[in-house]
């Protein structure tokens, strides 16, 4: 009996997106990111877009919490399982379903029109990154806040070094794209630096820098699914690295890279804590003109 609790308990954590070693990081921000909204605009339900949001992995949870979510892709399959996904979690109301991506994004959301843009997985695969990045941020209402969600270029190195692909970690580390390869899926990677020249531009505000999975992607499948007290004592290391105030330079060897940033407008009216971004500062600032440092 307490072997079939602590696999119900496993397997629990691993459905839920929110408590996954892989996702929990990501999601505690956007939590605090969207709570940090409502209390600037007074609203309890806010307008989010997930550009390239596929199957609804985030959509349908933040749709659960009570806000309307427009998830934009390319693929009507991708499409078509998010609102079989969305009307399993009784959310398909405040869910709708645009094909498109970043070249069409302002032809099927309104300009200015959402409180926060979910971009993961977006950047390392659009043809002109720093045109899908202005996509995304043009689709923000004054005082949005878009989330970038992007590999990152140091975090492959170390992977494929340690699995002893020396010659790929070394053409991972000097590609002006970070890759390894004709054969790397990936067009492109990201690291801090070069996500904040993409964005340099635009009059935004970075308001949260930190990485995610450092350990976990390294891992043994047996160890990020064992019980749960060795998971939650990953969680627990993964939070720590992901912006530790001491050692920032931790977060740029994770596996990616999320990189939030807010619109200018009027100032947040209260702002939450979230952790501390790469340079060790508060991770949400109602400071507009703060500057960041890598």
């Amino acid at each position: 009996m307490a072997d079939d609790s602590a696999r119900t308990r496993r397997w629990a954590a691993r459905s839920d997106p929110r408590t996954h070693v892989r996702t929990a990081v990501v999601w505690e921000a956007l939590d605090a990111i969207l709570a940090q909204r409502m209390a600037a605009t007074g609203r309890d339900v806010l307008d989010v877009v997930d550009l390239g949001g596929g199957t609804g992995g985030f959509a349908v949870p933040v749709a659960r919490l009570g806000h309307r979510v427009t998830v934009v892709d390319p693929s009507p399959d991708a499409l078509a399982a998010l609102q079989r996904r969305a009307a399993e979690a009784e959310v398909g109301e405040l869910v709708r379903a645009e094909q498109g991506d970043a070249a069409t994004l302002g032809d099927v959301v309104p300009v200015a029109g959402a409180d926060l843009v979910l971009c993961h997985g977006v950047l390392e695969y659009v043809d002109d990154p720093a045109t899908a990045a202005g996509a995304a941020l043009a689709a923000l209402r004054p005082g949005g806040v878009a989330s970038f969600l992007v590999a990152q270029r140091l975090g492959a190195v170390l992977a494929r070094a340690l699995a002893g692909r020396f010659g790929q970690a070394q053409r991972l580390l000097d590609d002006p794209e970070g890759r390894f390869g004709d054969k790397d899926p990936l067009p492109r990677r990201f690291d801090q630096a070069s996500l904040r020249e993409l964005l340099r531009p635009h009059e935004v505000e970075v308001v949260l820098v930190h990485g995610v999975r450092l350990f976990t992607d390294l891992l043994p499948g047996s160890l990020v699914d064992a019980d749960p007290e060795t998971v939650e004592a990953l969680l627990a290391l993964e939070r720590s690295t992901s912006n530790h105030p001491a050692h920032p330079q931790l977060a740029d060897l994770a596996a990616a890279l999320h990189f939030a940033v807010r619109t200018s407008g009027a100032a947040p009216a209260a702002t939450p804590t979230v952790g501390t971004d790469a340079g060790g500062t508060d991770a949400v600032s109602t400071d507009a003109g703060r500057t960041e440092t890598g």
